[in-house]
């Protein structure tokens, strides 16, 4: 079928697009602010917020998705299979976006002429142009060809990281992969232990503390990788040391750092992360989990729900309710040492009476990781455990929320890894299952099919690698976009991977194809590290509409 054709719209024509979609989404913002008060009664008017929130979301990634094509042409390494994607992924963010609007806009009493105003008619046919159906099918014919391989280029270095973190888990976690997600095993420690001695745990830890510091791009690429081959079994290994490390090296005691950043980036101590519980989820400021002050620490009394690991790890980071107070201000945030335990069960006794038990909640995807259910009964925790010592009490939910935000980047990336399986498996035995006389990735449909999946791909991609650069740049100004990276990417992964399924036809509802693993696990994306409704309302949307 040969090269794409030079694409019906160009990079330039999609910048013009944008620049409309924009100035459109600009206008709806201004209106948005006003109904909903900057902000201040987002909860009364919680479907616009969503829907302006994620619009914006989609501007962003096409932004960002138009700027990678751009930066690549100015390399010389665009070639025109990466512009047609780019222009392709734009398209459909912007389709997606005007949809997404259309009824935002009656609403706030703009109407259609307000659409017609940013989008002529001309302008529609360019957008018509950017989701070319020919276009789509080349990109799909291609991914056939080149067994799914859809990555954009990158620097040397970075390439030298995505290599090398292939290589590992293709040669060390894939053949695991099935067994851990079928038997729900734990992870084996031999794997841990490799993880560790090749530095993953300690990407973004400064050398001073032991860690290698290569940035959040580094970080992004090895956990997508890792994910690639295993979203339990490897690819979410490395989110829990990084939202304790981030949390300590923004709130800890110099003590705290030296005593605990240098396990963290060697993986000799395992993390898990106990906030929600089993009656507060995404309502961090209403937990109850209370740590009451003792001599020599304190006691911690209460249940944590959703602690993914906390059988096996080492350290649990708790955020609990340390003082009288209601709200955010009476939480604090505690390093809880435990001895690690195999299985799916465990009891922690203490010589001073306290005792911790932990169940795992059976779930259809995601095992491997295993979450669980605890509660503490009369828990003793040194005060050096507390993060932040006296200084700290009452900052946990400044400090966890801050590890969250890095979270959401790598969930980001997390879903691209999954996201880029699903599209090999998918493009493999396209190109090998006959019907009708011929291959099915032969077939337009099919092609074209493929074609979305490598676009929305290129565009989550985009997004999450531009979100990693601004955490690199300024953390607290990149807590939005890391959101809005975490969002789209995880909706793709789950889109992209059902698409995978339906194009395996029956076989795509069989164990035996990686498939099927690959749509249950990416169920959980959107859910942890921040539910979706959550992120648009509380995060984006909040941040968007305050000014």
């Amino acid at each position: 079928m040969g090269a794409p054709p030079h694409p019906a719209c160009s990079l330039d024509d999609a910048r013009r697009l944008l620049e409309a979609a924009e100035a459109l989404l600009q206008a709806v913002l201004g209106a948005t602010q006003e109904r909903t008060r900057s902000g201040r009664a987002i909860d009364a008017h919680q479907v616009l917020t969503v829907r302006v929130a994620y619009a914006a979301t989609e501007a962003r990634a096409a932004r960002e998705a138009l700027a990678l094509a751009r930066r690549l042409r100015e390399e010389g390494r665009l070639t025109p299979l990466l512009e047609s994607t780019a222009v392709a992924a734009t398209g459909e963010l912007l389709s997606s976006l005007l949809y997404r609007l259309e009824p935002v806009l009656g609403e706030l009493g703009m109407g259609a002429d307000a659409r017609d105003a940013h989008f002529p008619a001309a302008l529609r046919e360019t957008l018509h142009a950017a989701n070319a159906e020919a276009t789509l099918r080349h990109i799909g014919h291609d991914a056939i060809e080149r067994g799914g391989r859809a990555e954009p280029p990158l620097d040397e270095m970075l390439e030298q990281v995505r290599d090398s973190v292939r290589a590992f888990a293709e040669k060390e976690v894939a053949p695991l992969a099935e067994r851990i997600h079928r038997g729900d095993e734990d992870i084996p420690e031999a794997l841990i232990r490799s993880m560790g001695e090749l530095g993953y745990f300690g990407l973004s830890i400064p050398e001073t503390y032991g860690g290698h510091e290569l940035g959040n791009q580094a970080m992004l690429l090895t956990t997508e990788e890792l994910s690639r081959a295993s979203l339990a079994g490897a690819g979410s290994l490395i989110t829990r040391p990084e939202i304790l490390a981030k949390a300590l090296l923004a709130g800890g005691t110099e003590e705290q750092k030296r005593e605990w950043l240098p396990k963290l980036a060697s993986g000799a101590l395992m993390i898990g992360v106990s906030v929600t519980e089993p009656d507060v989820g995404s309502d961090v400021a209403s937990l109850k989990c209370r740590a009451e002050k003792v001599a020599g620490g304190w006691r911690l009394q209460g249940p944590k729900a959703w602690c993914t690991f906390a059988g096996r790890a080492d350290v649990l980071a708790v955020l609990a309710r340390s003082e009288d107070v209601a709200g955010a201000k009476g939480l604090s945030l505690f390093i809880v040492p435990k001895d690690p335990f195999p299985g799916h069960s465990f009891e922690m006794r203490q010589a001073e009476g306290g005792r911790l038990v932990g169940s795992a909640d059976a779930t259809p995807g995601y095992r491997g990781m295993h979450s669980f259910t605890l509660n503490f009964e009369n828990y003793f925790v040194p005060d050096n455990c507390l993060v932040g010592g006296e200084a700290g009490r009452g900052r946990g939910f400044a400090l966890q929320m801050g590890g969250f935000a890095a979270g959401r980047l790598q969930t980001g990336g997390r879903a691209c890894g999954l996201a880029q399986a699903a599209l090999e498996e998918t493009a493999k035995y396209v190109a090998g299952r006959a019907q009708f006389g011929k291959p099915i990735g032969d077939f337009q449909l099919t092609r074209y099919t493929l074609g979305h999946m490598a676009a929305q791909l290129f565009a989550a991609r985009a997004l999450s690698y531009a979100a990693a650069n601004a955490m690199d740049e300024d953390e607290r100004k990149a807590v939005v976009v890391a959101a809005q990276a975490k969002l789209l990417a995880c909706d793709i992964a789950a889109r992209v991977s059902q698409q995978g399924q339906v194009m395996h036809g029956g076989w795509g509802y069989a164990e035996e194809y990686p498939i099927s693993r690959y749509v249950v696990d990416a169920l959980v994306l959107p859910i942890f590290e921040g539910v979706k409704p959550i992120l648009e309302l509380k995060v984006i949307g909040r941040a968007l509409l305050s000014g």
